[in-house]
C-alpha cells in the first residue's frame, strides 16, 4: 500500500438537495475544503457519505464525480460495502476500472457474517471483482452490528485476501486495535475512525485516520499528530482536548445532521442527509453556529 495514504484522510460528504437528490456540482466545493484542511485522501461513500442510503448507480456517479474533482490531488478509497454482495463486486470493479487508490468494504448488514472465517470468504469474494486494488476492511460494529475479532481477520488474510491492506478500526476496542497494529510488526495499516480519541489512536500505533470532523478541522488534527510524533505529549493532549470539545457540541446537537450542518458553517454547504434521517432546522443550526464559535471552533475553521 502507498504511503501516501497515511496522515489524515477525511470521510468525504455525499452533497443532497433538499428533496434528498445528489447534487454533484458541489463536488468541487467539498474537494476544495478538504485541500484547505490538508487531509491526505478521500474515503467516499462510508457512513459520513451515507453510502449505505445511495442507490448502486449514484454511488458510482459519486465516485466519479470526486474522482474529476480531486484531479490527482488527493489519494481516494472508495467504500464498496453492500448488503448485497453482489453489488459490492459491482462497485469495486467500478472503483478499480476508476483506478482509485484503495477501496473498503463494510459488512453485509442484514444477514451478518457469524465468524472472521465467513468474513474473510466475504472479503475474497468482493476483492476478486477488483485483485490489484488494495482493500480495507471497514470495522464499525456501532452501525453494522458485526462484532468481530480484528486480529482474526489479519490472520486469515494472507491465504484468503491477499489484496487486504489494512482495517479502518471505528471502534473503541483497545485490546483489539493494539493487536492489530502490532501483528507481525505493523504489516497492515490501520486507520483509526474515532475523531473524538484521535491521540488515544496514535499512542496505540495506527497508520493514521480516517474521519468526518477532518474536513473542517484537519489542521488541528493533524496538528496532534505533529505534536505527538514530536514529543510534546502536553501540547498534544490540549489540542486534542479542544478537538474532543467542538465533537461533543457537534454530537449533542445530532450527529449527522449537525456534521453537514457544520460543513455549511465552514462554508462548504453539502446539503442535508438523506431520509431516515433528518436535517437541523434554521433555528438549531444557528444554536450549533453559537456554540461552536465560542468553543473555538473559527480558530481552526474560517467560514
Amino acid at each position: 500500500m502507498s504511503t501516501r495514504l497515511t496522515g489524515l484522510i477525511a470521510a468525504a460528504f455525499s452533497p443532497m438537495n433538499a428533496d434528498g437528490s445528489l447534487a454533484l456540482a458541489r463536488v468541487p466545493d467539498l474537494v476544495q475544503q478538504a485541500l484547505a484542511q490538508e487531509v491526505s485522501g478521500l474515503f467516499l461513500c462510508g457512513s459520513t457519505g451515507e453510502g449505505f442510503s445511495l442507490a448502486t448507480d449514484e454511488r458510482r456517479q459519486l465516485v466519479e464525480s470526486y474522482r474529476e474533482a480531486t484531479a490527482g490531488r488527493l489519494p481516494i478509497i472508495v467504500q464498496v460495502g453492500h448488503s448485497s454482495l453482489t453489488e459490492a463486486r459491482a462497485l469495486a470493479r467500478h472503483a478499480a476500472e476508476l483506478n482509485v487508490d484503495a477501496i473498503a468494504a463494510a459488512p453485509p448488514t442484514w444477514f451478518k457474517p457469524a465468524s472472521v472465517e465467513i468474513l474473510a470468504d466475504c472479503l475474497a469474494h468482493i476483492a476478486e471483482a477488483a485483485p490489484d486494488t488494495p482493500l480495507f476492511y471497514y470495522h464499525i460494529p456501532p452501525l453494522s452490528g458485526v462484532q468481530l475479532p480484528m486480529r482474526g481477520l489479519l490472520e486469515l488474510a494472507p491465504s484468503r485476501v491477499p489484496s487486504l491492506a489494512g482495517i479502518k478500526f471505528s471502534h473503541l476496542a483497545w485490546d483489539d486495535l493494539l493487536a492489530c497494529t502490532a501483528f507481525e510488526d505493523g504489516r497492515y495499516e490501520i486507520f483509526f475512525g474515532a475523531d473524538e480519541s484521535l491521540l488515544s489512536g496514535l499512542t496505540a500505533g495506527v497508520a493514521g485516520a480516517v474521519g468526518s470532523t477532518y474536513n473542517f478541522l484537519g489542521r488541528l488534527s493533524g496538528r496532534i499528530i505533529e505534536t505527538y510524533r514530536a514529543g510534546r505529549l502536553d501540547e498534544a493532549r490540549a489540542l486534542q482536548e479542544t478537538s474532543t470539545r467542538l465533537i461533543h457540541v457537534i454530537v449533542r446537537h445530532g450527529g449527522m445532521a449537525a456534521l453537514k450542518a457544520t460543513m455549511k458553517i465552514a462554508g462548504a454547504d453539502c446539503g442535508p442527509p438523506r431520509l431516515p434521517l433528518r436535517g437541523l432546522d434554521a433555528a438549531a443550526e444557528q444554536r450549533l453556529e453559537s456554540e461552536l464559535r465560542e468553543a473555538g471552533f473559527f480558530d481552526w475553521c474560517t467560514a
